[in-house]
């Protein structure tokens, strides 16, 4: 007798807490409204928690010197994917002023960059430093 009420009483629970659930926890309908994920960057780890992928935002560096001798680096979002022994692969970056993306390989990489302090250009370098820059 003391079983069958036991069983009773979880009969109870287990309805109640379905009624519960279906009250306050109903999925959210095909369309309806979406959640929005704000975060300041994103890394994707591999099996060994190495970065193998990462998007950023970087700040400006109004004293960086680049390449070309001009001063200054403005805001950029970055996309890097990166190989598992943690070299970048691809590359694209957009910034308040153009865009820029590069793919690496054993044997060289290709570079394209559209900024609006230059003519947009395509740049081949190969392993040994040969290079090739096509520009309109």
């Amino acid at each position: 007798m003391q079983s069958r009420h036991v069983i009773i009483a979880l009969v109870i629970v287990n309805v109640a807490l379905l009624l519960f659930q279906g009250v306050h926890g109903k999925p959210n309908p095909a369309g309806g409204d979406a959640v929005d994920l704000r975060i300041r960057s994103l890394e994707l780890v591999d099996d060994h928690g190495r970065v193998r992928a990462e998007l950023k935002i970087y700040p400006a560096q109004p004293d960086l010197k680049m390449p070309d001798g001009t001063t200054g680096y403005p805001e950029a979002v970055q996309l890097r994917l990166i190989t598992s022994q943690g070299a970048p692969n691809v590359k694209l970056v957009a910034t308040e002023d153009g865009a820029a993306a590069s793919l690496v390989g054993e044997k060289g990489y290709v570079q394209v960059m559209s900024r609006s302090h230059e003519d947009p250009f395509v740049k081949i370098v190969t392993k040994d430093q040969r290079e090739k820059v096509l520009k309109p």
